[in-house]
């Protein structure tokens, strides 16, 4: 009966006007406060369900907590309503880098490579796992990337999963030019699944600048255990259902 939410971009306003009217708890698992990340926030309808409880849980700074950070957000003049005037209740906690438990799955969670302090994140419910790390560069400005068991960014996080959502903006003749911005391009994506032997690769964070063809012909011949995420997809595995609004 309980609902986790990864991040709270815009989809999230969408998620919030389907919620159940018997939902007794929400738990948001950000991986970082970049606003594309966070815009949705003031738009869920859940923050303003009286009595509903929700959880939003964000990475740790060394120089002020997610409740602090995420009030520049929900605050005038970026924003009408302050988060003391939303209707749920609303605890903040600053995500542990380790494992916590989240409703009924057991969360991992670790700093990986992006600007800001960025968590990824492995999810377990006892039926399936998944690792979520949208914003990543773990390839650090190298073109032929080889993740290394050792140690790569993110890499235990997903070693094993069911499914690993991740950061694939660019192509490899795109990133050149934007080492250091944070994301991957698809090939490394792949490598990166590769490394950690996921099952099944949900490349995302799709450059703006990709249209819908673009994005047909860089998945065109991929073999089926790598998709494209697009609005709405829906993944059952074992008994957990993943769906992208």
């Amino acid at each position: 009966g309980d609902l986790l939410v990864l991040d709270a971009g815009t989809g999230v306003r969408r998620l919030g006007a389907s919620l159940p009217a018997d939902l007794a708890r929400i738990d948001i698992l950000l991986t970082h406060l970049h606003m594309d990340h966070i815009q949705g926030l003031g738009f869920f309808a859940a923050l303003f369900r009286p009595g509903l409880e929700v959880h939003i849980w964000g990475p740790p700074s060394v120089t002020m907590g997610v409740r602090r950070r995420l009030a520049r957000y929900l605050s005038p003049p970026l924003f009408p309503i302050r988060m003391a005037d939303l209707s749920c209740r609303l605890e903040l906690h600053d995500a542990p880098v380790g494992t916590f438990e989240v409703g009924g799955a057991v969360v991992t969670a670790d700093l990986v490579c992006h600007p800001g302090p960025t968590l990824g994140y492995r999810i377990d419910d006892g039926t399936a796992t998944l690792a979520y790390l949208p914003d990543h560069e773990p390839a650090l400005g190298s073109l032929e990337f080889k993740p290394h068991k050792g140690w790569t960014s993110g890499l235990a996080l997903a070693d094993g999963v069911d499914l690993l959502v991740h950061d694939a903006q660019y192509t490899l003749e795109e990133y050149p030019s934007h080492v250091g911005w944070g994301h991957s391009a698809l090939d490394h994506a792949i490598a990166f699944a590769g490394a950690a032997g996921a099952g099944r690769l949900v490349a995302f964070h799709h450059d703006p600048a990709h249209d819908d063809a673009t994005l047909d012909r860089l998945f065109a011949d991929m073999p089926e255990q790598v998709v494209g995420a697009r609005e709405g997809a829906v993944f059952r595995l074992g008994e957990t259902v993943l769906e992208a609004v």
